[in-house]
């Protein structure tokens, strides 16, 4: 069931996380989500490496929505490093940036940004936008199997 798969927020701004999760309650989007602040936190988490360790806890996402602008790691290296990954390179990515600059744009769909969108000015239209992206990427498309890297399951369930 949609309603049933994680969605992986990477976002800095404590704001824009209260608005994305404000946006995804009255968009009807009621999938559980979990926020990482940091680029290095995001790849810790679909690694499942430390403080991501325990897989039930923090199951992999059907679905990253990916900040560009955050500290240390940008999301630019975010993506290209799920993209790389054995396991994680069909896993979607949504990047929602601040401002959308032309190369970045080019470059995220380089790296097989699955959606790229500027953030809107607006929280009534921030709503609308999470109301399409429930709809397409919730509801109506299926998300494609994937799976940790080989060296975190090696370790994660080791004797």
């Amino acid at each position: 069931m949609p309603n049933e798969t994680l969605v992986l927020i990477v976002e800095d701004n404590d704001d824009d996380v209260f608005m994305l999760r404000h946006a995804f309650r009255k968009a009807g989007i009621t999938n559980p989500t979990h926020v990482v602040r940091t680029g290095e936190d995001a790849i810790a988490y679909l690694a499942g490496a430390a403080p991501y360790t325990d897989w039930n806890k923090f199951p992999l996402p059907s679905i990253v929505l990916l900040d560009l602008k955050l500290p240390g790691l940008g999301g630019l290296d975010v993506l290209a490093w799920i993209r790389r990954t054995p396991g994680l390179q069909n896993l979607r990515v949504a990047i929602i940036t601040g401002c959308g600059l032309d190369h970045e744009m080019h470059q995220a769909h380089e790296l097989s940004a699955n959606w790229f969108t500027t953030k809107p000015g607006s929280h009534r239209s921030l709503i609308e936008m999470m109301k399409t992206f429930r709809l397409h990427w919730l509801v109506f498309s299926q998300a494609p199997h994937v799976s940790r890297p080989l060296q975190a399951a090696a370790q994660n369930h080791a004797p």
